[in-house]
């Protein structure tokens, strides 16, 4: 009896994992260089396993257990997306590889933010005049952040930027993570790699374009069509605990019987 309890909850658990996963992709499908996300699942032993070699679990009992399933991962997919003309100086699309670098802010400690990759180069200038991504950080360059004086600038396919008299200001950092290395979701668009100082700059081949945007990878009728699977799942699962707490509870009023 427990190990149908314990399937159907790690399956509940699993598909409302998925549920949440599909709904951000679907709420992001405007969100420029959004990249949608996948649930990846693997059965329990081999998450366990898995765990107990990176010394996360220090002991553990594996014997016939369950079908259960855990949500081990949440890839992100990486493909690249059209390209939007929007003829505004501060947005910024990446034609090829690589991710722009943004610093979040610094702590109560005045310590440096947290330093994340991102595809969305909807930029604006803050009141410093540096170039910022609203609700996320600072625009890195090869110098630091970028400031500028005003929004009269050009930026070059090679990430330069120049202002309204042509001099040299600084220059986009962009970057791809460093081979081998894992990239992490930090929400809104961001994300993280295990050595951020790691990262490698990108190829010549790699171009911005300046008053372009990349639109979302997410595609609104697969999201729907896999939103549709996972709530039916969802609700198998949910039945069958409902029958397997009414089948305990029966069995327990019998016992008490005798």
């Amino acid at each position: 009896m427990l190990r149908g309890f314990y399937t159907a909850a790690s399956g509940i658990l699993s598909q409302q994992r998925t549920l949440e996963v599909l709904t951000n992709n679907i709420a992001n499908i405007r969100t420029p260089g959004f990249r949608a996300s996948r649930v990846v699942k693997s059965p329990f032993e081999m998450e366990l396993l898995a765990r107990m070699e990176e010394n996360e679990t220090k002991s553990a009992v594996i014997g016939s257990s369950a079908p259960m399933q855990l949500v081990s991962e949440v890839p992100v997919k990486f493909d690249t997306s059209a390209l939007q003309e929007t003829g505004r100086a501060l947005d910024f699309a990446i034609d090829g590889e690589g991710f722009l670098n943004i610093v979040g802010p610094a702590d109560a400690a005045d310590n440096p933010g947290v330093q994340y990759l991102t595809r969305n180069g909807s930029f604006a200038l803050n009141e410093n005049k540096q170039l910022e991504l609203v609700g996320a950080g600072l625009v890195l360059g090869e110098k630091g952040v970028i400031e500028l004086k005003d929004a009269d600038f050009t930026v070059e396919p090679d990430g330069s930027i120049y202002d309204s008299r042509g001099r040299y200001i600084d220059r986009l950092l962009v970057t791809v993570p460093a081979e081998g290395s894992q990239t992490r979701i930090a929400g809104n668009g961001l994300y993280l790699t295990d050595n951020m100082q790691a990262n490698q700059p990108v190829s010549a081949q790699t171009k911005i374009r300046q008053g372009w945007l990349e639109t979302s990878n997410v595609d609104i009728n697969r999201e729907y069509a896999m939103v549709m699977e996972a709530q039916r799942a969802f609700q198998a699962c949910s039945s069958a605990l409902q029958i397997i707490d009414k089948i305990d509870q029966k069995s327990a009023s019998q016992i008490a019987a005798l």
